[in-house]
């Protein structure tokens, strides 16, 4: 069984965007998103995203 609910946590805005897309396709909503600063002045950028499966996709005995 599929979880309900993912937190994704990425140091890759691209690697982001493709697994994303992948967990989109297979159902899942992105609910929030956080950005987290970890390495001031430098490009890189840490992201949080909190996915879940919209109840309609749940079936009666998984709700």
């Amino acid at each position: 069984t599929a979880p309900k609910r993912i937190v994704y946590v990425s140091c890759s805005p691209s690697t982001l965007a493709r697994d994303l897309k992948i967990l989109c396709q297979d159902g899942y909503k992105v609910s929030s998103v956080q950005a987290f600063d970890m390495f001031p002045q430098t490009t890189h950028v840490e992201t949080v995203v909190k996915l879940q499966v919209p109840i309609n996709f749940l079936t009666d005995q998984e709700w």
